[in-house]
C-alpha cells in the first residue's frame, strides 16, 4: 500500500466525519472502496491521488469482471467521486477524473414473492375455529385472489362488495376505480365469514368496514401487516416478506399460468404498463429455475 495514498484516504475520512457527520458504516465503506482501488493501482505502479479517468474505468471494469454487482460498483464510484472532489477542493488536484464517468444503471429490484405452495401454507395458518382466525383467513384469501394493496384491503367497506357477481369495487391510487373479481374460493370464505365472523366482531358497533377489528372498528394496514408476519412465522415460511408479498404472488402466479400482461395491469390498478412489466421478469426467473431443476441439460 502506498503510504501517501493511505494517509490521504484517512485525511479524507476525517474531513467527511467532521464536516458531514457520516456514519461509521458509510466511512467504513469509503475506506474499503478507496483502499481496494489504491491496491489495484499500486499493482500497476500508480498512485490513487494521481489516477486518471481511463485508469478508474479500468478498475471499475475489473471489479465487474470479478462479479461485483451494479450496486457495489455504483457505491465504489460514489466513494471515488467524493474522494477526488475533496482532493480538488483542497488544491491537491486541479481536475476530477470521475467527472466524466457515468454511474452504472441500477435495475429495479425484483419484488419478493412466494411460491404457490408457500401461499397455501400462509393461507392455512389462521385458526378458522376462532372469530379472528376466520376473519384473517378471509382477508388473506381475498388479498391473494384480488391482488389488492393492503391499504385497499383494510379499507374495504360492505358497499364495495358485490356478492351477486363476485367482485369488489376498489378505489385505488389517483382515485381510480376498478372492479376486481374475487374468484370462487375467496367468495366462499366471505360468505362464511360475514354471518359467523363479522357479526361477532361488530357486536353492537356500527361500521361499514368489511373487516373490523376485535373492538368493532376499522383495521389499520400496520395491524394486518403484523398479522401476516405472525402467520408466516407460524407456517414456517422463512422468506423476507413485505406488505405487498401476496400482491406480488398474485401477479406472478397469474403470469406464470399464462395471463395477459394487460389484464394483470388492470387487476392491479397500474396506470402504466411499465409498472406491471417487472412481474414478467419475476415470472421469467421462475421459469428459468424450473428449467434448471427439471430439464436433463438444465
Amino acid at each position: 500500500m502506498n503510504v501517501n495514498d493511505e494517509a490521504m484516504i484517512e485525511r479524507f475520512l476525517d474531513a467527511m466525519w467532521t464536516e458531514h457527520g457520516l456514519s461509521d458504516n458509510t466511512l467504513r465503506a469509503y475506506r474499503s472502496d478507496l483502499l481496494r482501488c489504491s491496491r489495484w493501482l499500486q499493482q500497476r505502479r500508480l498512485e490513487l491521488r494521481a489516477a486518471e479517468r481511463r485508469e478508474l474505468l479500468a478498475f471499475l471494469a475489473d471489479a465487474v469482471t470479478a462479479d461485483a454487482k451494479p450496486r457495489t460498483t455504483a457505491r465504489m464510484l460514489s466513494s471515488l467521486r467524493r474522494f477526488f472532489r475533496y482532493l480538488s477542493r483542497e488544491g491537491i488536484r486541479q481536475t476530477d477524473p470521475t467527472a466524466q464517468v457515468d454511474s452504472p444503471k441500477l435495475g429495479k429490484p425484483l419484488p419478493k414473492s412466494l411460491t404457490e405452495t408457500q401461499v397455501e401454507q400462509l393461507l392455512d395458518a389462521p385458526n378458522v375455529d376462532t372469530v379472528l382466525g376466520l376473519r384473517d383467513r378471509t382477508m388473506l384469501e381475498t388479498l391473494y385472489a384480488t391482488g389488492l394493496r393492503v391499504s385497499e384491503l383494510v379499507g374495504l367497506s360492505m358497499s364495495q362488495l358485490n356478492r351477486d357477481i363476485g367482485v369488489v369495487r376498489v378505489m385505488g391510487k389517483g382515485n381510480k376505480e376498478r372492479l376486481v373479481p374475487l374468484g370462487e374460493l375467496a367468495l366462499d370464505w366471505l360468505v362464511r365469514y360475514l354471518p359467523d365472523g363479522r357479526g361477532a366482531l361488530l357486536r353492537k358497533n356500527h361500521t361499514e368496514a368489511l373487516f373490523p377489528t376485535a373492538r368493532g372498528g376499522p383495521m389499520t394496514r400496520q395491524a394486518f401487516w403484523r398479522n401476516i408476519k405472525r402467520y408466516a412465522r407460524n407456517a414456517g415460511i422463512d422468506v423476507s416478506l413485505s406488505p405487498h408479498t401476496l400482491r406480488h404472488a398474485f401477479a406472478t402466479h397469474l403470469l406464470n399460468r399464462g395471463a395477459d400482461l394487460r389484464v394483470v395491469q388492470m387487476l392491479l390498478g397500474h396506470s402504466n404498463l411499465s409498472t406491471t412489466q417487472i412481474y414478467t421478469h419475476v415470472a421469467r426467473e421462475r421459469l428459468k429455475s424450473l428449467h434448471a431443476q427439471h430439464h436433463p441439460r438444465g
